[in-house]
C-alpha cells in the first residue's frame, strides 16, 4: 500500500529545502524560512514519512519535522515520481532540533525506534525502495554514531536478520508537497493513519518515554 492522499490541487515546492531552513504552508504553497540560531538538522528516512514525521516531532527538544524526499538523483521530484521508485529517493523527513535538549545520538535512537531497520525496500504493507531506512550524517562524528547504533541493535538481535539501513553522507533533502506535512495530525481519521501510522507512533511514546513532550504522553 503506498501512501495516499486526498485528490486535489496543491502547488508543489519547487524549490529545496538545504540544511539551514524551515518549510511553512501560506495559502497553499510551500514556503522556505530560516532556521532559528542554535538549530541543529538531521534527516532520516524511515518509510512512509507521515508516521516519521509525527514519531519525530513529539520528542523534546525537536522543533520542526519536515517530510520530504532525499537519496536519490532527480532534482525536485513529485510524490508520484518518488513512488514510482524511478528517482531514486525514499519517503524522508528533516528534522530541526536543539541539541542543547535532544543530542543526535538521543534523534537517532528514536529513529530507529521508529520503524523497524531490519526489513529491505520496505516498511510493513509499503513496498519499494522510495520506503528503504536511511541514515543520513553531516559529519564523521554522526556517521560514528550511526553505525555504533547499528552495531549495538545487530548486537542485541544476535546478527539473525541485520540492520538494513543504509548510512549515506547527506547531499540534499527536497520538501514533500504540502498536502503531505503535518498529514498525521490533520488526517486522523484516515484509515492508514490509524491502522498504519498510529502503531509505530505508540510504539516509541512507550519504548522510550523520557524523550516524549508532556502534551503527547497519556
Amino acid at each position: 500500500m503506498k501512501c495516499t492522499h486526498l485528490l486535489a490541487v496543491f502547488i508543489v515546492l519547487i524549490a529545496a529545502c538545504n540544511e539551514g531552513q524551515h518549510l511553512e504552508s501560506k495559502n497553499g504553497f510551500a514556503v522556505v524560512v530560516p532556521a532559528k540560531p542554535g538549530e541543529a538538522v538531521a534527516t532520516y528516512a524511515g518509510g512512509c514519512f507521515w508516521a516519521m514525521q509525527e514519531c519525530l516531532v513529539e520528542l523534546k527538544g525537536v522543533n520542526k519535522v519536515i517530510s520530504g524526499y532525499a537519496g536519490g538523483t532527480t532534482a525536485n521530484p513529485s510524490y508520484e515520481q518518488v513512488v514510482s521508485g524511478k528517482t531514486g529517493h525514499a519517503e524522508s523527513v528533516q528534522v530541526y532540533y536543539d541539541p542543547k535538549v535532544i543530542s543526535f545520538e538521543r534523534l537517532t535512537a528514536a529513529f530507529f525506534n521508529s520503524h523497524d531497520p531490519k526489513q529491505v525496500n520496505r516498511q510493513g504493507p509499503d513496498v519499494g525502495t522510495d520506503y528503504r531506512s536511511i541514515a543520513f550524517y553531516r559529519s564523521k562524528a554522526e556517521e560514528i554514531i550511526i553505525r555504533s547504533k547499528i552495531s549495538e541493535l545487530d548486537s542485541l538481535n544476535g546478527y539473525v536478520t541485520p540492520v538494513a539501513t543504509e548510512v549515506t553522507a547527506f547531499k540534499i533533502f527536497f520538501p514533500a508537497e504540502t498536502h503531505h506535512q503535518d498529514y498525521y495530525r490533520r488526517n486522523s481519521w484516515d484509515y492508514y493513519i490509524r491502522n498504519v501510522s498510529r502503531p509505530k507512533v505508540l510504539k516509541l511514546r512507550k519504548t522510550m518515554p523520557e524523550l516524549i513532550k508532556s502534551e503527547y504522553k497519556d
